[in-house]
């Protein structure tokens, strides 16, 4: 087998799906994450449609996956004295099965970590690509050569800013950020969620398995914003002032906000490359084609590790071919999902009263019986987008 040493950038759901299927094709992949551990907890991610789900089966870990789902029922939007204005059923935001971003991340690195090289804490300083592989260098670590490097490090991916240049030439930003943090389950809400929204803005809290704990976010219309992406302080601040004098539950939600460990804080913004890798360098998920709210992320990133995985071992390792593959497998597939996610932001926050009127009578009539599936069948659609090629023989063969 051609280049078996594979460093795969990011520890969340992309690389250690990749890591896991790589292993099992008789590659060593090793697993860098800037991160002193595995991230915990996180916003819910789902999975839908006959895809996400065999993956998930073929890893033998769908029952796990099923064993740890949020068990999220309706999402109720209200006004600001908490009335009932409209619903929407748990398959609407939470799909065929829902689990937390970090219990995913848990289950994967369980599933892989005996035979792959997890290494936590350091970061990829500056790769070169020689004729026989990739010199790395780390932040802390020694510097080492590898024969593929893959970048599954996210949105704001440090292996695509030095493989294929600046973030601003692929980010699309789509006018809205998107934040998250845990509180006390105040409210006492059961497996059960709340929205209420101001013109440009949208909160949420749910409630899923552990009573005492919910889960506040908040979405909001914006420029793009200047801000250090490590100064969590300074983040608490930007959306304290922006959610200052909304009502409802925001200002007890907000006083919970300046002691939250766990902030998650971003724009809502896509990622657009002609390609997903040069060289010996391939993105994965997030990285490659990120859509940070309502693309099916997590799935399309599960799918295509299976993808990458398969045609890296079905081509006996040989990059040029199985990283060709893997795009035309994967390129309609992802702009499909990110086609899907393009109006997240102002579904999530409508710009005006009018608007918001418009949204939530909008979100009864798809609660009607008779209209019910029909977002389903959407997003559905969407997830089922590609076929899926069966990789066993590439197996015996690596």
């Amino acid at each position: 087998m051609k280049n078996p040493t594979v460093l795969i950038s990011g520890a969340s759901v992309a690389g250690p799906a990749l890591a896991y299927w790589l292993d099992g094709y008789g590659f060593r992949p090793t697993v860098v994450e800037r991160a002193p551990a595995l991230r915990e907890g996180g916003f819910a991610v789902d999975f839908r449609g006959t895809a996400h789900l065999t993956v998930l089966r073929r890893m033998g870990i769908l029952e796990e996956v099923r064993r740890q789902q949020t068990g999220m029922g309706e999402q109720v939007v209200v006004d600001e004295t908490g009335r009932r204005l409209a619903a929407l059923p748990s398959e609407f935001m939470s799909g065929e099965v829902e689990i937390y971003r970090g219990d995913l991340s848990r289950i994967l690195y369980d599933r892989s970590k005996d035979n792959v090289e997890y290494v936590f804490d350091d970061s990829i300083a500056s790769m070169r690509e020689v004729p026989d592989g990739v010199d790395v260098t780390f932040e802390r670590g020694e510097p080492r050569t590898f024969d593929l490097v893959v970048g599954a490090d996210g949105l704001h991916s440090n292996v695509r800013r030095l493989a294929f240049g600046a973030e601003s030439r692929f980010l699309r930003f789509f006018g809205h950020y998107i934040a998250g943090w845990e509180v006390p389950n105040h409210l006492g809400l059961d497996r059960t969620g709340l929205i209420y929204n101001v013109p440009g803005k949208g909160v949420t809290l749910a409630a899923t398995r552990d009573p005492r704990v919910a889960g506040a976010g908040l979405v909001f219309s914006s420029q793009l914003l200047d801000y250090d992406r490590r100064d969590v302080a300074a983040q608490k601040k930007l959306l304290a002032d922006h959610y200052t004098g909304v009502g409802w539950e925001v200002p007890r939600l907000l006083e919970g906000l300046w002691d939250a460990p766990d902030l998650y804080f971003d724009s809502i913004s896509q990622i657009h490359l002609e390609h997903f890798s040069t060289g010996r360098v391939v993105l994965l998920g997030d990285a490659g084609y990120g859509a940070t709210v309502g693309g099916l992320g997590t799935g399309l990133a599960i799918v295509a590790a299976y993808v990458l995985a398969g045609e890296l071992a079905r081509a006996g390792g040989d990059h040029r071919i199985a990283f060709t593959r893997y795009e035309e497998r994967i390129k309609d597939y992802a702009r499909g999902c990110q086609k899907l996610a393009g109006g997240a932001g102002a579904f999530l926050a409508p710009a005006t009263a009018g608007k918001i009127r418009r949204r939530n009578l909008t979100w009864r009539m798809l609660s009607a019986p008779m209209l019910a599936g029909v977002f389903n069948k959407v997003t559905t659609k969407a997830a089922n987008a590609i076929t899926l090629e069966d990789y066993t023989a590439a197996a015996r063969v690596a």
